[in-house]
């Protein structure tokens, strides 16, 4: 199973828009799902955005505070996701807040869906998960999303204004993530090709690898953020979503190599070593 934690900036850089980017790119082996998490603090966009009003605010996240003080998260976890895979429940999303005001409702619920989140490989049929966790996600009650997820994606803009506010975001998240989580290695960047800078600088300028470079395509990205056209075929097979398919495989790929790391040994000779220390 595999966690990534999406986490976006000042400037809209498109935490959202590339969350759903990848929850439709995902590579599905058979019996296997995705699921998309919208758990911005300061309210989601897919109800209005992606999903074009289609569904009453009715659904969503907040409705996950209640049924984690009532004992039924899992339950409700699930009644709440909507297909977006045409009937074939394979790539399915949890639509976020409708606004900022129902987030201290989920105060008590954000460790324990981060718990949930972490099982979902191992029921009938194992899930992937893409959280969304925009401009304001990533740090304060909520942060445990990022914190136990194996890849923690920052989008940034290759333009002067998006890297310099991404800057304090950074290092931010390597010191909650080596603090309080697995590690710092999980940081990876998406970088949206709007600015001049090409993404090895970005790189160097945020001191973290860039896992995707995606086209600065406003049309293409509009279909997923406002609902602006459907993805069709003739999307799905177009240049963005193929830099998405590509951001996709990488992803993985560095959600792998963590994965060994931390199920390595402790080098023998440094425990004996600390061994010897205590026992001095």
């Amino acid at each position: 199973m595999t966690v990534v934690a999406v986490v976006g900036g000042t400037g809209a850089p498109g935490a959202t828009t590339t969350s759903l980017g990848l929850s439709l790119a995902w590579p599905l082996p058979t019996s296997r799902r995705v699921v998309m998490v919208e758990a911005d603090p300061s309210g989601g966009a897919v109800l209005s955005g992606a999903l074009g009003g289609r569904v009453t605010a009715e659904w969503g996240l907040h409705q996950l505070g209640l049924a984690q003080r009532q004992g039924q998260l899992l339950d409700y976890f699930f009644r709440q996701l909507i297909d977006l895979s045409d009937g074939d429940q394979e790539r399915l999303v949890l639509p976020g807040l409708a606004a900022p005001d129902q987030a201290p409702s989920l105060t008590h619920a954000w460790e324990p869906l981060a718990s949930l989140l972490a099982a979902l490989d191992h029921g009938e049929i194992p899930h992937d998960v893409v959280v969304d966790l925009g401009r304001d996600g990533a740090l304060g009650g909520s942060s445990v999303l990022a914190r136990r997820a194996d890849v923690v994606l920052v989008v940034v803009r290759s333009t002067l204004r998006s890297i310099s506010a991404a800057r304090t975001r950074v290092a931010a998240l390597r010191r909650v993530l080596d603090e309080h989580g697995l590690g710092a290695d999980a940081l990876g960047l998406a970088v949206i090709a709007e600015g001049p800078y090409p993404a090895s600088e970005v790189s160097a300028a945020l001191g973290a690898p860039v896992l995707a470079v995606l086209p600065y395509d406003v049309k293409a990205a509009q279909v997923l953020s406002d609902g602006c056209g459907d993805a069709d075929k003739r999307f799905m097979r177009g240049p963005w979503m193929s830099a998405v398919r590509s951001a996709a495989d990488e992803i993985l790929v560095h959600a792998r190599t963590r994965r060994v790391r931390l199920a390595a040994p402790r080098n023998p000779g440094a425990q004996h070593e600390e061994g010897a220390a205590r026992v001095g």
